[in-house]
């Protein structure tokens, strides 16, 4: 059973970067590697959770949505059990609680639906 939990949301202005991290855990010990980590966000009234971002158990792929491409980078780090993601360039449709996942699948078949790790979520408002 791992447990995430996130940091570094905030409120930011259009146009701002954050900066979120998610440390990775477990009761007893366990291989960072074996994870596929992820970054989903879910908006405002919405009730999916959108996948962001996804990065290999190696963290030698990576992929992201369309709408963030450019503009935010996930990246890991083995020796802290952590993943991050790097965002900026920030728009008000950012706005989502973001949260952090972790499975042993491949990225393309993690979705909201099948992940059976997540973080708690962490808050990111974007606006002026």
């Amino acid at each position: 059973q791992l447990r995430l939990v996130e940091s570094g949301g905030g409120l930011v202005q259009p146009g701002g970067s954050l900066k979120l991290s998610c440390s990775v855990s477990a009761p007893s010990a366990f291989t960072f590697h074996y994870y596929t980590l992820a970054w989903f966000r879910q908006a405002p009234g919405k009730e999916i959770r959108d996948k962001v971002s996804c990065i290999s158990q190696r963290g030698d792929k990576t992929n992201y949505a369309d709408s963030v491409k450019g503009r935010f980078t996930i990246s890991r780090d083995g020796a802290n059990n952590t993943v991050y993601l790097q965002m900026g360039s920030l728009k008000p449709e950012d706005t989502a609680v973001y949260y952090c996942a972790a499975d042993t699948l491949p990225c393309a078949t993690m979705t909201s639906s099948v992940v059976r790790y997540w973080g708690q979520g962490t808050q990111v408002t974007v606006s002026s």
